[in-house]
């Protein structure tokens, strides 16, 4: 028979939730319920979460596989693709500094602190052209030869150097500048930068 009373369910809700506290039999008994209840869902929900993006996942892994490949073409049974290149190891091209690197770096030094007697940016830069970068040279364009040291007080020395690339330090009589070379395509070392050394 149906309750139609609100007396009537909440007396019938007073029992349902009094009966835990009616003897310590029944609080270990309803404890014990509790702790089955939420196990069960511990060991349930994760199942079900696990199941549901599965198939996404293995979807999504074999189109971003696809997608390394050419087009129309799908990967080779057992093939593995690396998803990423190892980081160039610094130490592996260290080199002992070149003298031919270090020639250009001298010649280069000495032309920089010579301009021409009138300061042609032009005439400056064709006698760097040798040992320069194109790169650079169209950075240097902007340079002012008058602005350039006049005179070297401390030889060209090494200061880093590896397998395409080296640093030169040479001092001036502003300071001491770094010298930054380049191997280029051909072999040949060129200058491609320089700094202020710290």
């Amino acid at each position: 028979m149906p309750i139609r009373t609100n007396r009537g369910r909440a007396a019938v809700y007073r029992r349902l939730w009094g009966w835990p506290l009616r003897s310590p039999r029944h609080l270990a008994a309803s404890i014990i319920i509790f702790v089955v209840v939420v196990v069960a869902l511990g060991v349930i929900i994760p199942k079900v979460l696990d199941r549901k993006p599965s198939a996404p996942t293995s979807a999504g892994q074999s189109s971003t596989s696809q997608q390394g490949t050419q087009v129309g073409q799908l990967p080779s049974s057992g093939a593995t693709l690396p998803t990423k290149l190892p980081p160039p190891s610094i130490s592996a091209s260290a080199a002992p500094p070149q003298a031919d690197a270090q020639l250009i770096a001298e010649l280069w030094a000495e032309n920089w602190i010579k301009p021409p007697p009138d300061n042609n940016v032009d005439k400056w830069l064709a006698q760097l052209r040798p040992y320069t970068t194109e790169e650079f040279l169209a950075q240097m364009a902007t340079i002012d030869p008058r602005n350039v040291p006049n005179k070297i007080t401390q030889k060209v020395t090494p200061k880093k150097s590896y397998t395409s690339s080296a640093d030169f330090e040479v001092g001036t009589n502003v300071g001491k500048v770094v010298i930054t070379l380049v191997k280029a395509p051909d072999g040949k070392w060129r200058v491609n930068s320089y700094t202020k050394a710290d």
